[in-house]
């Protein structure tokens, strides 16, 4: 095999790409800066135990595993930095108020998530802390669609879903955990006949409940209809209120719901929402409540949150226009050297031109050019040099 052949889903990151992914992880930092987040950065690697202590099967299949050769122990290399937070927040913060957190950085997947995704996303994500409250749902939501806004991604769906609902039908069963997968699958893929299958032996009210979310997905009418189908579950009506709540607090963008929706139905423990692009194959978003993410840290306190792959987000946002600059001569003496320092502190991109070659550049637009007249170095348009 040639050595320059890369893993597969495993790529080098060529340089319009490259910077259009840390432009905007600057910018999705900043932003998150400016609602109050303060940034923090986990180790890559971590202890497994400690890495994947209270995590599902599936992130588990998700990690890298290897051997530490100082101490011998087990260890991996993050395929979610969620749970590295919460160890953040409970132990090394330990703070009684709310807590806002945010990081970005690489995770690695030992298989890709999605189709034609990459092993190795850049993950950037925002964390809160301590409050039970719908705003720090709604807090997190309109953060992740600034984040979308500030990447120049539009035509954003909001879908909504809350796994207390299919939590509160079962309520009072005792569930094998392949039977709860059953109904979990069942319900993913809308399979009426399987789910009836699966919940024969189930009381009528959660039976007829768990079919009627095959039906319940759509605009904010889903959940009048919801309201009806769950009137033997008086405990939902709050939980379908909650969702509503939110919805009405939220603009520049379509919102429907899927009440069937159970993806990482192990991991939250309330409100869930995920954000579309006209366009994009897949969620560019996944945030919600989870207040149980801290408890095996000692810790179970509220949080709610998202996180998104920076990677992603680029493939779905237009391009953008190449970095003006100034194409300057090799500096040969102080003076053109003095002017092309001056214009740098100034925060211009000067490429300077080395003898005998012309510089080769995707990513900038050399418009104007460093000349000398009459004895000083002025800088020109380039339509006004040819001219």
């Amino acid at each position: 095999m040639s050595a320059w052949v890369l893993p597969d889903h495993i790529a080098d990151v060529l340089p319009s790409e490259a910077r259009h992914i840390e432009e905007l992880r600057r910018g999705l930092l900043d932003t998150a800066r400016c609602y109050g987040y303060e940034l923090v950065m986990p180790p890559l690697l971590e202890h497994l135990e400690s890495l994947l202590t209270g995590t599902g099967e599936a992130l588990d299949l998700q990690t890298f595993k290897l051997v530490d050769q100082l101490s011998g122990r087990s260890m991996g290399l993050r395929a979610d930095t969620t749970p590295q937070v919460a160890r953040i927040d409970a132990h090394l913060l330990n703070r009684k108020g709310v807590t806002r957190l945010c990081y970005c950085g690489p995770v690695l997947h030992t298989r890709p998530d999605r189709p034609h995704a990459t092993r190795e996303p850049l993950q950037f994500g925002a964390e809160i802390y301590g409050h039970a409250g719908l705003e720090a749902d709604l807090e997190a939501l309109l953060l992740a669609q600034e984040c979308l806004r500030i990447a120049n991604v539009g035509d954003l769906t909001i879908d909504l879903a809350d796994v207390r609902i299919v939590r509160g039908l079962l309520a009072g069963l005792t569930l094998s955990a392949p039977m709860l997968n059953g109904i979990h699958a069942a319900l993913a893929a809308k399979d009426a006949g399987e789910l009836a299958s699966l919940s024969r032996e189930f009381p009528r009210e959660s039976r007829e409940g768990l079919q009627a979310l095959l039906q319940l997905y759509g605009d904010a009418s889903v959940l009048e209809e919801a309201k009806s189908a769950f009137r033997s579950f008086p405990d939902l009506h709050s939980v379908l209120s909650s969702l509503k709540w939110i919805a009405a607090h939220l603009e520049g963008a379509k919102v429907t719901f899927d009440l069937a929706d159970l993806r990482g139905y192990a991991y939250y423990s309330g409100a869930r929402f995920a954000i579309y692009s006209l366009g994009a194959s897949d969620a560019l978003v996944r945030g919600g409540r989870y207040d149980e993410v801290g408890a095996v840290f000692g810790r179970n306190r509220p949080a709610a949150g998202f996180s998104l792959d920076v990677k992603q987000v680029v493939g779905a946002a237009p391009p953008r226009a190449l970095k003006a600059a100034i194409r300057a001569p090799w500096g040969g003496s102080g003076d053109v050297n003095a002017a092309i320092a001056q214009l740098r502190q100034a925060g211009e991109t000067v490429v300077c031109v080395l003898p005998g070659h012309e510089s080769e550049v995707d990513e900038f637009h050399c418009d104007r050019e460093l000349v000398q007249i009459a004895g000083r170095w002025v800088v020109q348009a380039v339509s006004a040099i040819e001219n």
